[in-house]
């Protein structure tokens, strides 16, 4: 019997997935001299993700719809029956033949209608419609989305033109309801295998401010990271969605002054195990914050007693320390790059201002002019809000932006000025006194970075903590644009003999 080779799909991990299905989405969206699509929508192959519950397959639909500006419809679709996904029967009556017949036709599917509401509703002719656990649908529904995946219809309706399809489900080994697509089927879509990775989590964790005790035990407990196992009492799962929902929890559990212990840990993380071992490292966590005075030390205070005592900690203690102090700069560098963003912007509506000659009137004009950018400021992010155009960042981003130019239109309402020259002076003194701030909280920024590498010298020198330390610093989102404002020495000193170091290595196992 000849032999038959079995190819195994390659997995990828949730960033790459992502990328793949943005250059997916500007392909099909790429029109030709003529206005069309150049890939015509029968070739535009519906894209389907395959991956663990919690990986992130629906939250990249929501960036990648913010990202490339365009609309987004999502449906779970085990929560339909045939006929919300099709429509409802009705009776038409139709001459074929000289003779009347009563014929069968169906309503607009609900799916259908959404995708044409959110077209009349935000004015996005182009978007994607993301239909989760496809895979799980009852035998009822089960050839309507074969049809759906083949033909881009739902019943007699075709998805509209410039609406890409991704859809997402899980493996067998995660949902008894799975249903195996045919060949016919695979054939006409672009599958995706994605796979969980801690490094490209910690990467998103930074910037969306994951709780630091989260971070920091996955970095120490990295298989616990995404953990899904089968035994006699039932499944067993930590995922990354539901450590991003605990983190959420335990940030407004602080605010209001509530313990977060085992039981509410194992409401988020369902493996008992993890859990457990997770409650008892965040009370540990807490420990450490006071033990070692992490604020103090990023003020550049420290004793002797604790850096020995921090020498004879357990492995685990001082990798959770240099998490702490890490935890403190990154909130530092988190503030310097969105007061850079929204100076930016404010910036950019003030010289827009000047640009259209409204300080070339006089004063009332002025006004009427800030009042009419200010409104049209407002409406923008709000209509692109609406859309769920904006990420949760973004709109933090433009709300303060708008509060800043309201509160400069006001101050400028109190004033008397003598012309429209003196009003610009006047607000180009208040942006230039809110930028000399950014650059105070620079360099507080700046020594905090400093006066951390004066304690991580004292305690650790150049050991495994220190690599761990400036590696963190070359991969963090915040860290690395702070970098590129701040100049560190010890920072690119550290650097330059980390670099050194694993190119000795790379060099090393070239030559076994």
């Amino acid at each position: 019997m000849p032999y038959e080779r079995k190819e195994v799909l390659a997995a990828m991990n949730i960033k790459k997935a992502k990328q793949e299905v943005k250059d997916a989405i500007a392909a099909y969206l790429e029109k030709d001299e003529f206005g069309a699509y150049a890939i015509p929508a029968i070739r535009q192959r519906p894209i389907l993700l395959i991956g663990p519950p919690g990986v992130g397959k629906t939250q990249i639909m929501e960036q990648i719809s913010q990202e490339c500006q365009i609309g987004l419809v999502a449906y779970t679709i085990t929560h339909h029956t045939r006929q919300s996904a099709i429509g409802l029967p009705f009776i038409e009556h139709r001459v074929y033949g000289g003779r009347e017949y009563a014929v069968t036709e169906y309503t607009m599917s609900e799916i259908v209608a959404s995708v044409y509401h959110k077209i009349e509703q935000t004015g996005l002719r182009e978007g994607i419609l993301f239909i989760d656990e496809i895979n799980c649908v009852s035998e009822t529904l089960a050839p309507t989305m074969l049809q759906f995946l083949q033909g881009k219809t739902f019943g007699n309706h075709r998805i509209p033109e410039g609406w890409i399809i991704v859809a997402a489900g899980n493996p067998p080994e995660y949902n008894k309801s799975v249903r195996e697509f045919d060949i016919v089927t695979l054939d006409r879509i672009r599958r995706i295998d994605v796979e969980p990775d801690y490094e490209v989590w910690k990467e998103y964790a930074v910037q969306v401010d994951i709780h630091p005790a989260i971070r920091s035990y996955l970095d120490i407990r990295r298989q616990h990271f995404c953990r899904i196992e089968t035994t006699v009492d039932g499944r067993l799962f930590a995922t990354p969605r539901g450590w991003e929902d605990l983190s959420e929890l335990i940030r407004i559990y602080e605010k209001l002054g509530k313990r977060v212990d085992r039981d509410v840990v194992a409401e988020y993380i369902q493996f008992p195990k993890i859990a457990k071992d997770f409650a008892n490292y965040l009370e540990l966590y807490d420990k450490y914050q006071n033990d070692y005075q992490v604020k103090e030390i990023l003020e550049g205070h420290f004793s002797e007693a604790m850096v020995d005592k921090l020498e004879k900690a357990a492995f685990d203690e001082r990798i959770s320390v240099v998490g702490l102090l890490l935890s403190g700069l990154n909130e530092g560098f988190r503030q310097v790059c969105h007061l850079c963003e929204r100076l930016t912007d404010r910036q950019a509506c003030l010289s827009k201002l000047k640009e259209n000659g409204a300080f070339a009137g006089d004063v009332a004009q002025v006004l009427s002019a800030f009042e009419e950018m200010e409104i049209g400021y407002r409406a923008e992010w709000e209509k692109k809000r609406e859309a769920g155009l904006l990420s949760r960042t973004a709109l933090r981003r433009n709300r303060a932006v708008s509060a800043k130019l309201e509160e400069d239109l006001g101050e400028v309402k109190k004033q008397d000025f003598s012309g429209a020259a003196a009003v610009w002076e006047f607000l180009r003194g208040r942006f230039m006194a809110d930028s000399e701030q950014y650059e105070a909280l620079i360099d507080e920024t700046g020594e905090r970075l400093e006066h951390v590498f004066d304690f991580m010298e004292a305690a650790f020198g150049a050991g495994q903590e220190m690599v761990l330390f400036v590696t963190e610093l070359n991969t963090g989102f915040y860290s690395v644009r702070f970098l590129q404002e701040y100049e560190c020495e010890r920072y690119y000193e550290y650097n330059r003999n980390l670099l050194f170091s694993e190119e000795e290595r790379a060099i090393g196992e070239l030559l076994k």
